[in-house]
């Protein structure tokens, strides 16, 4: 089976303009939110457009950490601080709204501080340049509220043991730099630096052996999720630290503690970051049923040369060098979604390629829950530091397309928001065009708990000067979290007619989607509309998972 699928992946690299072209198989279809139409009670078998999926998760990485992408420090020394990163986070959605995307994943715990007031951690430095100072505002607040308004998932990133970045002459690993109450300080006993303090790049660590420790960084999120209205806690691949030199990792005497009965330090280490997702799974879904939980790791698990499960891939591995048995977690469906970095491109690249490493992935999460999207290297793109692979436009396009032959792929999330917003060589516009242009709704996840929703009914369709203004109301339904609708789609038909099933198994009807007002009529203007057109408009209603309602009745523009 994996050698089909690897001679499918070297087809579909072949002819990657054929492929955008042709249609999927219905089960190729039904597993990317089309193909099998069931509004209304259709069971009716469609042809989608591969190029517009009704469902695919879209979204970018905004790194906090050192101010990669957001907050800046120029905003760190603005005249009104809070009202400069504001408008910087709005700039985002703004992108984010413009390519289509329905997510985005925003570092809100980089270095075991905080953007939010925490009870267990202090304020980040990177909001206003110093350790632990108040900001004066809310950033998550305002963060999850804004995402929200746009129709965009949230989904927090946490980093789970980094303390500290390194910084000149190994300071880094120094705890009297941290801020003043910072539990590190008070718990120097959960701390180890790597490399060794003094030592170029050293920085300091939350020791993943100690059971306290576990427990800690546990709360310390854990308080995000349960005050916060997020959509999804996301990990990325920062567990035991990434080995540097021949320095080992400082855990003898934690080893010699707590080992819970192993001999092998390799084991006992993966138990250690095995225990650390399952619990952080089991308290998510305990408080928040609906919170999704992700991981984005190395996309190496381990070679076939090591493990006869492994990729045919030759470069290092997570299950090595930094204790994640990522495809652990997805046989045993800790997590809700993975998002291999899968920052290879294309070719004859024996240690990654990006061709080996799809179908690996898709086979991995092939008969689980756990949905697979791909971590994409937009910050390889035009950089002439990654190789004449990466001067190709069309590079991170042609990943998209190679994506279509894996009906596993439910998606892809861009490293990061100022690589996204840089376009080098264009390569953004091309990926956007090809392949998000137009809208889509986030995969559904079947196996967290919903209830069914009713159907919008529309009330007005009037054409006014910027278009088609629709109202609908939503019938009285659920109560609490999972019983009423979060969001809607409004699906656009030329002419003025009833829509056949398979006109919603695909997005080439979807115009747009749009968050409910609670306790207000709802109301969205479609700008697209072009003047003295005949339109047929349908509503969805959609839960805070994406679960949708049968299509409200028909709604005719002449």
């Amino acid at each position: 089976m994996k050698a089909t699928r690897l001679r499918a992946a070297g087809l579909a690299v072949a002819l990657l303009g054929t492929l955008a072209a042709a249609p999927p198989t219905a089960a190729s279809a039904a597993a990317n939110g089309g193909g099998t139409a069931t509004q209304a009670g259709a069971t009716t078998s469609c042809t989608t457009d591969p190029a517009t999926p009704k469902r695919q998760f879209r979204a970018m990485w905004i790194s906090s950490v050192v101010n990669i992408d957001w907050p800046t420090k120029a905003s760190q020394t603005a005249p009104d601080r809070a009202a400069a990163q504001r408008a910087e986070y709005l700039g985002w959605l703004d992108l984010a709204q413009r390519l289509h995307h329905n997510a985005v994943v925003v570092q809100v715990r980089p270095t075991a501080d905080a953007f939010w007031p925490s009870p267990h951690e202090p304020w980040s430095e990177y909001l206003t340049g110093v350790r632990g100072q108040d900001p004066g505002w809310d950033p998550l607040a305002f963060l999850v509220d804004e995402a929200h308004k746009r129709n965009l998932e949230f989904h927090a990133w946490f980093n789970p043991y980094r303390i500290s970045m390194p910084a000149p002459g190994g300071a880094g690993a120094d705890l009297t730099q941290l801020a003043p109450d910072h539990p590190a300080r008070q718990h120097p006993e959960w701390t180890f630096a790597y490399p060794p303090a003094g030592v170029a790049g050293s920085r300091l660590y939350y020791n993943p052996g100690v059971p306290a420790v576990r427990e800690f960084v546990q709360t310390a999120m854990m308080d995000a999720v349960t005050r916060y209205d997020v959509d999804g806690v996301h990990f990325d691949d920062y567990f035991y630290p990434y080995p540097s030199g021949t320095y080992q990792v400082p855990d003898d005497a934690t080893f010699a503690e707590f080992n819970r009965g192993f001999t092998d330090r390799a084991d006992w280490r993966r138990d250690n970051i095995d225990l650390l997702i399952r619990e952080m799974n089991d308290r998510i879904k305990a408080a928040k049923p609906w919170v999704k939980f992700g991981v984005s790791p190395f996309g190496i698990w381990r070679n076939a040369s090591a493990d006869p499960n492994g990729s045919d891939t030759t470069g290092s591995q997570s299950y090595d060098i930094i204790s994640a048995d990522t495809r652990k977690w997805v046989k045993q469906e800790w997590i809700d979604y993975i998002v291999p970095q899968l920052y290879w491109y294309i070719g004859q690249y024996p240690a990654a390629d990006y061709a080996r490493l799809v179908p690996w992935w898709a086979e991995t999460v092939r008969g689980t829950r756990v949905q697979l999207y791909i971590g994409q290297a937009d910050y390889k793109s035009g950089d002439p530091a990654y190789g004449s692979f990466w001067q190709n436009p069309r590079e991170l396009s042609d990943h998209l397309t190679l994506n279509r032959a894996y009906p596993e792929v439910r998606g892809n999330v861009h490293f990061s928001a100022v690589q996204v917003r840089a376009n080098r060589l264009g390569a953004t516009d091309l990926y956007a065009a090809e392949h998000y242009a137009r809208p889509a709704l986030v995969p559904a996840m079947p196996h967290l708990p919903a209830k069914p929703l009713l159907p919008p009914v529309v009330t007005g369709a009037q054409r006014q000067a910027d278009g088609v203004r629709l109202s609908w109301r939503q019938p009285a339904g659920g109560v609490g979290p999972l019983g009423r609708a979060t969001s809607y789609a409004v699906y656009r038909f030329d002419g003025t007619g009833p829509a056949g099933a398979c006109g919603f198994a695909d997005a080439s009807h979807l115009v747009g989607t749009v968050r409910a007002t609670p306790g207000a009529a709802q109301s969205w203007v479609d700008v697209t509309a072009e003047a003295g057109a005949r339109y047929t408009y349908h509503v969805t209603a959609l839960d805070r998972l994406w679960n949708e309602s049968p299509v409200s009745p028909p709604r005719f523009v002449r």
